[in-house]
């Protein structure tokens, strides 16, 4: 699994970063349930809400090494929650890659 796009700012140990991408792919495969790339510096995804434990103790863990990261959740209704990421311009690239993971991975 290649981490070539995580950001030399990331201050998580190298070899943990694929675990944590992995985490990453684990809660876009079970809880994702939209994806929309609102402008160059945001990313909403819809999740299930039953996964906000999960995603809000994971970003959490993601802000502490990357601190430019700001993470959002807000209800969405009918058992789902919007998570919203965003980042500096200068980080877009790390937001499209999280963007390709989650689409890729995003349950019908």
């Amino acid at each position: 699994m290649s981490t070539d796009w995580v950001p030399s700012s990331c201050t998580l140990p190298t070899v943990e970063q694929p675990l944590r991408v992995a985490e990453f792919d684990q809660l876009f495969a079970t809880a994702v349930r939209g994806v929309e790339r609102v402008g160059p510096t945001r990313l909403r995804l819809l999740l299930d809400a039953a996964a906000e434990d999960v995603a809000r103790e994971l970003t959490d863990r993601e802000t502490s090494c990357c601190s430019f990261f700001t993470f959002k959740f807000t209800p969405a209704g009918d058992g789902q929650v919007r998570l919203e990421a965003s980042v500096p311009a200068a980080h877009s690239a790390v937001l499209d890659a999280l963007a390709v993971r989650a689409s890729a991975r995003l349950r019908s």
